[in-house]
């Protein structure tokens, strides 16, 4: 408590100094408002963008190991048929799945996919979309919240059923004010009746397993309406490509399995494919490298914002020199009655620090106010976490004590005699 009454004056005579000169102490502190409110805003912006990157990635399952057939870049050996009836070969097969389901340790399950591009028409309105035949237990490794309806069911692959399950994105352009459940709509050749729809997931630097129009239909049916080979016609000739799976998504027991299963799952790929046709894609991998990002990225944010930081502070030891200057009289007559050095030194600290917690405090309500209105007029995700509010402001006030020592250790080591002198 004593403490609190030593002080009390000095902190009394700086808030007096600082509302003596209003001008020019709010323009110092502007120098600490904009250095504090950029370190949360640059440090919140980041965060979002990291976050959403990281939750893309998660939602793709820490489990999950995501196996791809890539077209290879040199065809020679997978094309069938002359120049003008090209058929293109290659990618995953039923038997690589059965393959890594039987001989890679740790697999749970399996869930084979086939992509293609096709159109979807209702009465007059079109939309091509991508159509993934797949099995049921699709929905339960890509997870995605149900919407209205039910998802694919085991007994929907059995029996081939004419069935889809739409993304929402799709429902709205495609079927606009129909009703969607029950609806009956063609893809391709196919008449299709929609028992679902599920809600997209896409944004963030990871592609998320559906796109923007996707419908879901039983694998089996797929291959009983489309086959395997999707043939493009046109005044050259024929093209196409025939992929038997175009995706393998394996799910693990657990994620110490992952990256040994990774390794193991290319090895058995690579005794029955000439060609590198598939890519392997690890999310936990992905993870790791994005939370790595994260961190250095935060670092690189905060450094940068933290030079406004450092201007700041230059500024305040800039007014303090002047203002000791000023009062060189007032420090001369000062330490003429006794004032001892100690005190000149905490007085002008004190009047230090008013200036950069001051403009800390309005910093902090800048920092907040910046990242929601980024989120509000842009719509990119922003996250203001507690330690970049600690930190902007502790290095505030760090800087102001730093920057204000060398003006105080100034002001009292001036000669009492010089300083009445002084004109």
């Amino acid at each position: 408590m004593n403490q609190v009454f030593y002080f009390w004056p000095f902190v009394k005579l700086g808030l007096t100094d600082v509302w003596r000169h209003k001008t020019r102490s709010f323009l110092t502190m502007l120098g600490m408002v904009f250095g504090v409110g950029s370190v949360i805003a640059m440090l919140a912006v980041g965060e979002g963008a990291s976050q959403q990157a990281l939750e893309s990635i998660k939602r793709l399952g820490s489990e999950n190991i995501m196996v791809m057939s890539v077209k290879p870049t040199d065809e020679e050996g997978s094309n069938t048929g002359s120049q003008r009836g090209r058929l293109a070969v290659y990618g995953l097969l039923y038997d690589d799945e059965a393959r890594i389901r039987e001989t890679v340790p740790g697999v749970v399950l399996t869930v084979p996919a086939r992509m293609t591009r096709r159109v979807a028409r209702l009465n007059e309105r079109q939309l091509e979309m991508r159509v993934v035949e797949t099995v049921p237990e699709w929905f339960a490794v890509v997870q995605r919240p149900v919407l209205a309806g039910r998802t694919l069911a085991p007994n929907d692959l059995q029996m081939r059923a004419n069935v889809c399950v739409l993304t929402e994105h799709g429902v709205r352009r495609l079927l606009a004010a129909e009703h969607m459940v029950g609806q009956r709509i063609r893809i391709s050749s196919g008449v299709f009746e929609v028992i679902g729809i599920v809600k997209n997931e896409t944004g963030g630097t990871v592609r998320a397993p559906d796109s923007e129009a996707d419908a879901y239909i039983p694998l089996t049916t797929g291959t009983k309406l489309f086959g395997e080979a999707n043939i493009r016609y046109s005044a050259g000739g024929m093209e196409g490509e025939k992929v038997e799976l175009s995706q393998i998504i394996v799910r693990m027991a657990e994620t110490a399995f992952v990256e040994p299963a990774s390794k193991a799952i290319e090895t058995v790929l690579a005794r029955f494919h000439k060609k590198k046709d598939y890519r392997i894609d690890v999310p936990l991998t992905l993870l790791r490298e994005a939370e790595r990002t994260k961190r250095t990225y935060n670092i690189v944010l905060g450094a940068i914002a933290g030079i406004s930081l450092l201007v700041g502070g230059i500024g305040i030891m800039n007014i303090m020199l002047a203002s000791v200057t000023e009062r060189t009289k007032e420090i001369g007559i000062r330490r003429a009655i006794g004032a001892r050095r100690s005190r000149i030194v905490v007085q002008f600290l004190i009047n230090t620090c008013v200036l950069s917690i001051g403009g800390g405090v309005v910093g902090l309500l800048v920092g907040v106010a910046i990242p929601l209105l980024i989120t509000a007029f842009t719509g990119m995700p922003t996250v203001v976490r507690p330690y970049s509010l600690l930190l902007a402001f502790g290095i505030s006030a760090g800087i102001g004590i730093v920057f204000g020592l060398y003006p105080a250790m100034r002001a009292a080591s001036l000669d009492p005699i010089d300083a009445l002198r002084h004109e």
